[in-house]
């Protein structure tokens, strides 16, 4: 479980006298396995939660938590029910303080036997950029938040690659979405929804216009959906043998886009499938040489014997005179 999840639970169940499994799963974005693991969780760590089955019943958090929820400000309680960030997106957001004094708050109620323990803070660090990734430029997130809370219509000049200039938009916010360590900016333009990435908006300014959202949609809902369509149309799913030398190599580099196809070997090595953003990104396959057999689709095929035969010419030694 994550702190902020943690924290949003906790809040949860301390501001209901009873709350059922699917309303905290649908609260915190995640599934009633992953809720149910959680519960267990809180109970293994003593703290009482308790659950009644049938109508009236539901999950309920007894007095003696020792958290002490009610010193925390409407704004303080905000902050931690943001889940998923990590702290530097918190920062980035500007974010960071808030909660950290919201966490103090709560902190400050432990038990004499947990404060014999050094803070988790100062023991674990989290970094969860990139290696050797360029710091972006662009719009900050807390620039940002600003009139995205306050609803107001962006004029935003934004540098897409797939246009030789950047363009001038008029958009309705939805809010800001953190996916895969990138910030976006989700909006309507023309009533039709988009995610901008932050660090291609160059310039913005606040329209002295309140935003113009279609009904019954969320930010959520909005983003569920544009990340659905985009994975849907930009992905390309490579079967392929790994050879057992490189197969802890490959899961590094390609983390969860890498599927074991049930740990099964083959006369070639390990059967997986890779998910691959765009066709070109198959290069990425390069490096592993003929330790790496790809079946298929045949489109990837291609392209990579297109790319190897490019390479054997910039290198083929030069003709003799």
């Amino acid at each position: 479980m994550t702190p902020d999840r943690f924290f949003s639970l906790m809040l949860l169940l301390a501001s209901r006298e009873a709350v059922t499994t699917q309303e905290l799963a649908s609260a915190l974005g995640v599934s009633l396995r992953t809720i149910t693991r959680d519960l267990n969780w809180l109970r293994d760590a003593g703290l009482p939660v308790t659950a009644q089955r049938g109508r009236l019943g539901g999950v309920t958090m007894l007095p003696g938590s020792g958290l002490d929820l009610t010193r925390l400000t409407p704004g303080e309680r905000d902050h931690l029910a943001l889940t998923g960030l990590d702290e530097k997106q918190r920062a980035e957001l500007d974010a960071s303080v808030e909660s950290r004094r919201a966490l103090s708050k709560i902190g400050a109620t432990q038990s004499r036997r947990a404060h014999e323990l050094l803070p988790l803070t100062d023991v674990v660090h989290v970094d969860s950029s990139p290696w050797l990734q360029a710091r972006p430029s662009g719009t900050t997130p807390a620039s940002l938040i600003g009139p995205v809370r306050r609803g107001r219509r962006l004029r935003i000049e934004y540098d897409s690659p797939r246009e030789s200039r950047s363009r001038d938009l008029v958009v309705d916010p939805y809010g800001l979405l953190a996916k895969a360590g990138t910030w976006y900016l989700v909006a309507d333009c023309a009533r039709v929804p988009r995610m901008y990435r932050l660090e291609r908006i160059t310039a913005w300014e606040e329209v002295d216009q309140p935003r113009r959202i279609r009904e019954n949609q969320t930010l959520a809902s909005v983003a569920a959906a544009l990340v659905d369509q985009w994975e849907h149309n930009h992905a390309t799913e490579v079967s392929a043998s790994i050879d057992q030398t490189q197969i802890e190599r490959a899961q590094r580099i390609f983390g969860q886009r890498l599927v074991r196809d049930g740990h099964e070997k083959s006369a070639t090595g390990h059967k997986v499938t890779i998910r691959f953003p765009h066709l070109e990104d198959v290069r990425a396959l390069l490096p592993f040489g003929s330790t790496i057999t790809v079946h298929g689709p045949t489109e990837a095929r291609a392209h990579l014997r297109a790319l190897a035969t490019d390479l054997a010419h910039h290198y083929a030694p030069s003709p003799t005179a």
